[in-house]
C-alpha cells in the first residue's frame, strides 16, 4: 500500500518537527519535498512548518505546497508579525501533538530527515524524558567552525558547563522537557537556552553527526562577518543574565 494513501486518523503521532520560515520562499519547494520525504519513512511523524512574519510570499506558497497533503501531518501555521526566531520555534511547538518535540532551521543546510536519526537515538534511551538530542555539524567552513568553537569557550567562561556546537540541529527534546520551561528567549539564544537547560538539570546529551551542506538558495542571518559579531554579542550579552538569573535561584 502506498504510505500516501493511509488514513491519517488511525495514526498516533509521537514525534512532531517544527521548522520556523522567514521569508524562505524560495527554498520552500525543496523543503516540502523532504518533509514529505520523512513523513513517508516514519508514520507517526508530523512536521510544522511555521511561516515566521515573512515578507514574502511564503505564505502563499505554502498554501499551495501542502493543500494536497494529510493536515494531521504536515501542515503550517502563520505569525502574522516576525517576533524573532524563538517565537517562530514556540508557536511551532505549541501545536504539536507528539510526546517527542524537536526543530530544525529551514535553508535545508540541515536535512529535516536527519531528525529520523534523532528518533533512533530516543528510541535506544531508557527515559525518553530526560534525553537531549543535538546534531553535530561537519563539513563547515574554517570559518564558522572557528566563531562555533569560541563561542562554545566564552559559554564554559560565562556559565561554567561546556556546550559544544550550540547551535548545531535538529534539536530534540521530551514534552515533558519543555512544558517544564519557564519563559523561553524569543531570538536566537533559543539554542543556547534549551541546551543549556538539558545540561544543568543532568539531561543524557546525545549527538549525532550532520552533514551541514551549503545554503541551497538567498542569504541567511548569520553569513557575513559583521552578522556572526553581532550575534556572538547578543549571546555573549544573553549568557551574562542567564548566569545572574541561575544564581538568583
Amino acid at each position: 500500500m502506498d504510505k500516501n494513501s493511509i488514513n491519517s486518523s488511525t495514526i498516533e503521532i509521537v514525534y512532531s518537527l517544527v521548522i520556523p520560515c522567514y521569508n524562505e520562499s524560495e527554498n520552500l519547494v525543496n523543503l516540502v519535498d523532504r518533509c514529505k520525504y520523512l513523513l513517508n519513512e516514519k508514520e507517526d511523524i508530523e512536521v510544522v512548518i511555521v511561516d515566521n512574519g515573512s515578507t514574502d510570499d511564503s505564505s502563499e506558497m505554502l498554501k499551495d505546497l501542502l493543500k494536497n497533503c494529510q493536515k494531521e501531518r504536515l501542515h503550517s501555521v502563520r505569525v502574522k508579525k516576525n517576533q524573532g526566531y524563538g517565537h517562530g520555534i514556540l508557536v511551532g511547538l505549541d501545536e504539536c501533538i507528539g510526546n517527542i518535540l524537536g526543530w530544525t532551521h529551514a535553508d535545508l543546510q540541515a536535512d529535516p530527515v536527519d531528525f529520523l536519526n534523532a528518533i533512533s537515538l530516543i528510541n535506544q534511551t531508557q527515559d525518553s524524558n530526560r534525553v537531549f538530542i543535538k546534531g553535530k555539524r561537519f563539513g563547515r567552513p574554517f570559518m564558522d567552525v572557528f566563531f562555533t568553537w569560541a563561542m562554545s569557550l566564552v559559554e564554559w567562561l560565562i556559565l561554567g558547563v561546556r556546550l559544544r556546537d550550540i547551535n548545531a540541529q535538529p534539536t530534540v527534546f521530551s514534552r515533558e522537557f519543555f512544558i517544564s520551561l519557564q519563559q523561553p528567549p524569543t531570538d536566537f539564544s533559543i539554542d543556547l537556552y534549551f541546551y543549556h537547560e538539558a545540561v544543568r538539570r543532568n539531561y543524557s546529551i546525545k549527538r549525532f553527526p550532520v552533514n551541514f551542506g551549503l545554503r541551497l538558495k538567498g542569504e541567511g542571518h548569520n553569513e557575513k562577518l559583521i552578522s556572526k559579531i553581532k550575534y556572538s554579542w547578543k549571546t555573549i550579552i544573553f549568557s551574562l543574565g542567564l548566569r545572574k538569573h541561575i544564581k538568583g535561584n
